[in-house]
C-alpha cells in the first residue's frame, strides 16, 4: 500500500491524503491488463465487464487500507502531541491516559474471582483479574482521548471507496436534480438496516440542503419473503405521485408488510384504490423491480443496504460520520460532475 501523508503543524490542522496503487491503477482505465489475438483488454473494461466479482474485493480492501490509515493517523497524533511534552509516546499516554483510569474496586475484583472458578487464592490472581478488567476501561479512555486530538486536528481524509458504475435509469429521486451528490441506495423494505438508515440518509440531505439528492433502487432480497412484494407496491403508489410517502411509510412498519397492509397504507395515503388493487394484484410493476434487483446482481451487491455516492460504494449498516465523510470528499473535490452519474 502506498500512502503519502502531509502533516502541518498540529494548531492549524492535519491534512492526511492517502491513495492505494490499486486506486492510482483505477484512474488509469485506459492502461492494457491484456492482450487477445492482438486485441487489447483495458483496466476500464476488466472493471465494467467483471464488477460482480471485483466490487467486494475491492471494498474489503478498502476498509482493510481504511483501518491502517486511520491506526497510522492516531500513531502520528500522538508522535506530535508526544513532542510538544518532549516525552514517548509511552509516556505521554501514561500522562493523560493511563492515570486517568481508576483502578477497580476491591469489591468488583471479588465478584470478578468468585465468577473465574478458579482454585487458586485471590491473592495469587488478584494482579492478573486487575489487568483484566482494566483494560477494557484503558482502551475506552485512549479512543476518547484521541477522539479529542482528531476533532482539535482537523483530520481531513482522502481516502476514497472503490467506485462502479450504478446506472439512475428512472430510479425515483429525492432532492435537486442538479444535486452535486448523488447518492443512488439499493435496499430492501424488510431489512432493518435499511430502515435504519433512513433517517440518516434524510439527516444528510438536510445537512446539506441542496447539495444531495438520493435515488432508490428494489434489491429484494430472497430471504425476506414480503420485500419483494412491497418494493411493487413502492411503485405502484409512484404511479399516482406518492412514491416517497409509501416509501417512508413502508419503513415505519417494516415488519408489516402482508398484502392486506400495503392495501391498508395506500388507502392511509389516499390513493385510488381500485388503481393501486390492480397494479398490485396483477404484478405490473414485478419487472421493474426485477431489472433493479438484476442490476445489484451485476455489480456483485450481497447485501442491503448498499450505496453509490457519486459512484464510490459502501454497504451495510454505515455510520453516519461515514456517509457525511464521502459526501465531503465529492463535494470537496468534484471527482465527477453528477451529470455523468445520472447519464449512466
Amino acid at each position: 500500500m502506498a500512502i503519502s501523508c502531509r502533516l502541518i503543524a498540529l494548531a492549524l490542522g492535519i491534512s492526511l491524503c492517502a491513495f492505494a496503487n490499486h486506486a492510482g491503477a483505477q484512474e488509469n482505465g485506459a492502461a492494457t491488463v491484456a492482450e487477445v489475438n492482438g486485441q487489447k483488454l483495458t483496466r476500464a473494461e476488466l472493471v465494467q465487464k467483471q464488477a460482480a466479482k471485483l466490487l467486494q474485493a475491492r471494498y474489503q480492501y478498502y476498509l482493510a487500507e481504511r483501518e491502517a490509515l486511520e491506526q497510522l493517523i492516531d500513531e502520528r497524533l500522538l508522535e506530535i502531541e508526544a513532542r510538544r511534552e518532549h516525552l514517548s509516546v509511552e509516556q505521554f499516554l501514561q500522562r493523560h491516559v493511563n492515570s486517568q483510569v481508576k483502578d477497580p474496586t476491591e469489591d468488583q475484583l471479588q465478584v470478578f474471582y468468585k465468577g473465574m472458578h478458579t482454585k487458586e487464592p485471590f491473592a495469587a490472581v488478584r494482579e492478573k483479574i486487575v489487568t483484566t478488567l482494566r483494560q477494557p476501561l484503558l482502551a475506552k479512555a485512549r479512543a476518547a482521548y484521541l477522539q479529542t486530538l482528531h476533532d482539535r486536528a482537523g483530520v481531513r481524509i482522502a481516502l476514497v471507496p472503490p467506485e462502479a458504475e450504478a446506472a439512475l435509469d428512472n430510479a425515483p429521486r429525492r432532492g435537486p436534480q442538479d444535486a452535486q451528490v448523488v447518492i443512488v441506495e439499493f435496499a430492501d423494505y424488510e431489512c432493518p438496516y435499511c430502515q435504519r438508515i433512513d433517517p440518516e440518509l434524510k439527516k444528510l440531505q438536510e445537512e446539506f440542503a441542496g447539495k444531495v439528492a438520493v435515488a432508490f433502487k428494489d434489491f429484494p432480497l430472497p430471504m425476506h419473503p414480503h420485500a419483494e412484494k412491497a418494493a411493487e407496491a413502492a411503485r405502484c403508489a409512484q404511479e399516482q405521485g406518492q412514491f416517497w410517502n409509501f416509501h417512508d411509510m413502508l419503513f415505519e412498519n417494516h415488519q408489516k408488510l402482508e398484502l392486506a397492509q400495503l392495501k391498508e397504507y395506500a388507502n392511509a395515503l389516499k390513493l385510488d384504490a381500485a388503481r393501486f388493487d390492480q397494479c398490485l394484484d396483477a404484478g405490473e410493476q414485478a419487472a421493474a423491480v426485477r431489472k433493479d434487483f438484476a442490476q445489484g446482481q451485476r455489480l456483485g451487491l450481497t447485501g442491503t443496504p448498499s450505496f453509490f455516492i457519486n459512484g464510490h460504494f459502501l454497504v451495510g449498516a454505515v455510520k453516519y460520520d461515514t456517509l457525511r465523510e464521502v459526501v465531503e470528499q465529492q463535494l470537496a473535490t468534484l471527482v465527477r460532475p453528477p451529470h455523468e452519474v445520472a447519464s449512466r
